[in-house]
């Protein structure tokens, strides 16, 4: 069975097809853990680059659901976040992600009068740059670094259930808290991937800003599919150089947990593991 998961507010949550479980720190020192069936879409999408594309909006849809929850746990009852004002957060972000990471990067190359192959190329490590150094400023902050240490949580806890091995303590601090399969290291390739793809746009430079907005889901299902090859020959040397770089990045994006936010990530797996 496999497992994918993510670091929500002071928790983690771990999913398989059938179930998802959120587990969070509580301000009085508990931990309270949220179990339902994880969203799944119809089998006319389980097909080859299309499950990419619906599987990922799926999956984000149970993420911000969970992020909702995980924060609304540490608030007190008027203080809770709707999911309003989250939603109205995310579309923000989503805008602000694609006039920094899209409109941003090929303006730059616009006006340096680029063309062609240099165009494309400039595009893509001036997105690359911007990535990186966004994630070097968010990761500075204290509670973006608390954010990254359940991350390492929930990466080196799959690790130890994926090993076959007893889901204790001790056996989970053996295991590295980057992972192959994770959301950083798809993102990253998605970086890569789009400079490929939006060499093939040609026309007026409205179609090729656009062409890169349309385009972007057609990048994350090449991503999710690259993962997925990833995931079945991850010993061979090639997909190893493809993969390597999105692991580098997990030196920023997780931080080595602590016993307690270990202790998290197990309730949320032992939620999903245990009918």
């Amino acid at each position: 069975m496999t497992i994918g998961g993510q670091a929500v507010i002071e928790g983690v949550l771990m999913r398989d097809k059938e179930r998802l479980a959120i587990a969070v720190r509580l301000p009085n020192g508990k931990i309270r853990v949220k179990k339902e069936k994880s969203t799944t879409f119809p089998k006319l999408f389980h097909v080859f680059f299309l499950r990419g594309i619906v599987g990922l909006g799926f999956m984000l849809k149970d993420g911000i659901k969970a992020l909702i929850w995980s924060s609304n746990q540490q608030l007190g009852k008027e203080e809770k976040i709707s999911a309003k004002e989250m939603a109205s957060t995310i579309s923000l972000s989503f805008l602000a992600a694609l006039l920094i990471f899209v409109a941003v990067p090929f303006f730059t190359a616009k006006l340096l009068q680029l063309e062609g192959f240099w165009f494309n190329l400039v595009d893509g490590a001036i997105r690359v740059g911007l990535f990186l150094g966004y994630l070097g400023v968010i990761s500075r902050m204290k509670d973006v670094q608390t954010l990254f240490q359940y991350h390492g949580a929930e990466h080196k806890t799959i690790y130890c259930y994926e090993a076959k091995k007893k889901v204790i303590l001790e056996n989970i601090q053996q295991f590295p808290k980057e992972h192959h399969r994770c959301g950083t290291a798809f993102i990253f390739l998605v970086l890569i991937i789009s400079i490929f793809v939006f060499s093939l746009l040609t026309g007026p430079w409205w179609i090729k800003l656009g062409g890169r907005i349309v385009l972007l889901p057609v990048v994350a299902g090449l991503g999710y599919e690259i993962i997925k090859l990833g995931e079945r020959f991850k010993h061979k040397a090639l997909m190893r150089a493809v993969l390597v770089p999105g692991i580098w990045l997990q030196k920023i994006t997780t931080r080595e947990p602590n016993e307690q936010q270990i202790e998290v990530a197990i309730k949320a797996l032992v939620g999903i593991v245990r009918k």
